[in-house]
């Protein structure tokens, strides 16, 4: 373990003997990190935290801080990080609230580039890539291999779909399903992440399908109910597509069109 003198850690904190602690970081109460984390200089994890194996954490940021919603009495509340995750320098991630289960989750194997803003009870998956000053509401999810792009904004309760995108300088009002790209002010849907996909190993195939699905439910005016069965019928030739077809389902707030 190395730890810099000037560091301060509760005495309640679990730490890994391999962990490194860089100068002026305060580990606060009921704080445990796993094997192989490094923490830069000047980190604040401030409480109720688990944080995972082999992350970094640059300077600046502040990990596990008291969620900012005013209904938060200072209830027993979490924040849970995988393993593998960058977190860039000056990003801050709130813990959850009593009112939604009381946790706030980050998977692993993410990038949070700098200034990165993650607010109380989000959800997020793995794989995942926020640019530069990205900020999501509280209670969003952002499932697997999803983008933000830089400046983008996420509206609270809201759900940003697997192998989606989200483009620079967007403030996202509507769920985004899998696999498309949205972007813009206002924000539109503007394609399919090809890309993304082809670089993911997704085949020629899947990748025609999905773009056959694109232009279901955007360009040939059926309702979605209607595009969702038309896309059912189709995912028999793409198991790919019902990741797509799941992500339409479960849009509680209607999707971007």
């Amino acid at each position: 373990m190395s730890i810099d003198s000037s560091s301060r850690i509760d005495p309640s904190a679990e730490i890994a003997e391999d962990v490194t602690i860089g100068p002026w970081c305060i580990i606060g109460p009921n704080v445990t990190i796993d094997s192989g984390t490094v923490l830069e200089s000047q980190v604040v994890i401030r409480c109720n935290t688990k944080i995972g194996k082999n992350n970094r954490i640059f300077q600046f940021s502040s990990v596990g801080e008291d969620p900012a919603d005013k209904k938060f009495e200072g209830e027993e509340v979490w924040l849970e990080i995988g393993d593998n995750n960058i977190i860039r320098e000056g990003s801050n991630i709130h813990r959850g609230t009593g009112v939604a289960g009381g946790y706030t989750r980050i998977g692993s194997n993410n990038l949070m580039m700098p200034y990165v803003h993650v607010a109380h009870d989000c959800i997020v998956g793995d794989n995942t890539i926020f640019a530069n000053n990205a900020s999501i509401s509280c209670h969003v999810e952002i499932v697997d291999w999803a983008i933000l792009g830089v400046y983008s904004g996420v509206n609270q309760f809201l759900k940003i779909g697997s192998h989606a995108m989200v483009g620079g300088v967007t403030h996202i009002t509507n769920d985004v399903p899998a696999y498309i790209i949205v972007s813009g002010q206002p924000a539109a849907v503007r394609s399919i992440n090809k890309i993304g996909l082809e670089r993911r190993g997704f085949d020629k195939n899947a990748i025609g399908k999905i773009r056959e699905a694109f232009k279901i439910i955007y360009l040939r005016g059926h309702s979605l109910k209607e595009a969702i069965e038309q896309i059912k019928a189709l995912s028999q030739e793409c198991d790919q597509l019902n990741t797509l077809v799941d992500s339409l389902e479960s849009s509680a707030k209607g999707i971007h069109r």
